[in-house]
């Protein structure tokens, strides 16, 4: 028989499963992000002791493995003070004439459509260390940013 017609099973022609990415650089979460990481650990802790699929419960072990990393890599920081932006500082703004508002937070409580941007974000880094009325050069334009508040 040709070796075309050859098949062992479905296995070997599934993607494999690789271990879910981990952000480089520093673990920085505020608070609210280690309760989530915490949350999120004893929700995937459930899941595994209920799920009988193998297929299923082998990407929730994955799972649990990427949150229970990022439990213990966690570096919570301080809550934001002062007058300049800082990780955890809600802060206004105008960019090409609109007024945003966004939250600087760590990469797993990162939802940009709630305003939550990641720390490494270029628009973070660009509202990172600026003060209430600073300008800040963004995407290659001199001073696009004007902060308008800090909270």
């Amino acid at each position: 028989m040709s070796v075309a017609f050859r098949r062992d099973g479905d296995e070997e022609h599934l993607e494999p499963k690789f271990e879910v990415p981990i952000p480089p650089g520093p673990n920085l979460v505020t608070a609210a992000g280690l309760a989530l990481v915490k949350a999120r650990i004893a929700a995937l802790e459930e899941q595994v002791a209920a799920l009988a699929d193998e297929t299923a419960l082998n990407t929730a072990k994955r799972d649990l493995r990427y949150w229970k990393n990022r439990l213990t890599t966690a570096e919570v920081q301080p809550a934001p003070s002062g007058d300049r932006a800082m990780f955890g500082h809600r802060v206004r703004f105008t960019l090409s004439g609109k007024t945003r508002e966004v939250r600087i937070v760590g990469h797993d409580e990162a939802d940009p459509a709630k305003g939550d941007l990641a720390f490494t974000a270029p628009l973070a880094r660009a509202l990172l260390g600026t003060e209430i009325g600073d300008f800040a050069d963004f995407n290659g334009r001199e001073e696009a940013i004007e902060v308008l508040s800090l909270a």
